[in-house]
């Protein structure tokens, strides 16, 4: 199996920088999860990827693991009334998924191009090995 050969860009750099798996230059989003049809610089169909539902998942299962020991601590030091736990517990799970949503489903889309890259690329799907 030959891979053709690019400059490789890191997934984790592509992921934070919000640009193109492939060339690290073009931007990678139309709109806040929505990821641009094609690279504006080199022509990646970017239409083609399927992040799912793991981008959330992964999430989920962080944030719960970061949150639900900050949230037993505040109970166990200064026992607040319900609302507050229920107030911080929101702003912690909410401000934590919208600021890591979006470099999680590039990363997921980054890694999905560095190890399935022909999905993005063959037009006929069945290629030559």
């Amino acid at each position: 199996m030959t891979r053709p050969s690019r400059p490789t860009v890191s997934p984790l750099r592509a992921a934070l920088s919000g640009t193109c798996p492939r060339c690290g230059e073009g931007r990678l989003w139309s709109g806040f999860l929505a990821v641009r049809p094609r690279c504006g610089v080199c022509g990646l169909d970017l239409a083609r990827h399927d992040s799912g539902d793991g981008p959330a998942v992964f999430l989920i299962f962080i944030l719960g693991f970061l949150v639900v020991p900050i949230v037993l601590w505040v109970e166990m030091t200064w026992r607040p009334a319900l609302w507050i736990h229920a107030v911080l517990a929101l702003a912690l799970v909410l401000g934590g998924a919208l600021a890591l949503l979006r470099p999680a489903k590039a990363y997921v889309l980054a890694l999905q191009y560095r190890h399935r890259s022909e999905d993005f690329e063959d037009e006929g799907g069945a290629s030559g090995r």
